[in-house]
């Protein structure tokens, strides 16, 4: 069975919304547009606001129902190891030819069925750090370590948002982190070089 539910958690994760909502309703193939990947950020840049929101969504929701299959299917698997199928299916869908997203959205609708709590509190550092930064790949990476680092502390410090330290939860999101940092790469050489793609808003907005 827990094969089963890693194999529906993966083939969730693969669907590619951006490349499915780009060819359906606006004729384009994102990935060949921008900087290729399938993921809501892309969608952003290549099909405008409205698509990019149904993509952020649609990433979130299927980490999210992809995380909860094993209370589904009444498992005793840990539920995030649903939620780790889902990203990979995300970075490397079958159904885009193993060419996906950065994971980002998808780790978040993990979080949303681990602890509603715990995902406020990541999206609200990464709004923080878009509004500083105004860069999504900056504010990820930044979020992705201060979320790993506050496995660990949150319990202690804050319980109401994360009751009690899970080093299962810690592990993931340690992976998760240095996943989402090797998927920006290029990213971060733009960064060093002054070139990264800046969002319309924030202290640091394009101009």
């Amino acid at each position: 069975m827990n094969i089963i539910i890693l194999l529906l958690a993966y083939l969730l994760g693969s669907i590619p919304s951006g490349v499915w909502i780009g060819k359906l309703f606006y004729q384009k193939d994102i990935c060949n547009y921008g900087s290729g990947n399938t993921g809501t950020t892309n969608t952003f840049r290549v099909l405008g606001k409205k698509a990019g929101i149904v993509v952020l969504l649609a990433d979130v929701l299927k980490g999210t129902l992809a995380t909860s299959l094993p209370l589904l299917f009444h498992s005793d698997m840990p539920i995030l190891w649903g939620g780790i199928a889902a990203i990979i299916g995300h970075t490397f869908p079958i159904f885009a030819k193993f060419k996906g997203g950065k994971a980002v959205a998808t780790s978040a609708g993990m979080l949303l069925a681990y602890s509603p709590l715990f995902f406020v509190y990541a999206a609200s550092i990464f709004v923080i750090c878009l509004l500083i930064t105004s860069m999504v790949s900056l504010s990820s990476m930044i979020a992705a370590v201060v979320v790993t680092i506050s496995t660990i502390i949150l319990p202690y410090i804050w319980p109401t948002i994360l009751p009690e330290f899970n080093w299962v939860l810690t592990l993931v999101a340690a992976a998760v982190s240095c996943f989402i940092f090797y998927r920006h790469k290029d990213n971060i050489v733009r960064i060093k070089n002054g070139t990264e793609n800046k969002v319309p808003f924030g202290l640091n907005k394009k101009k």
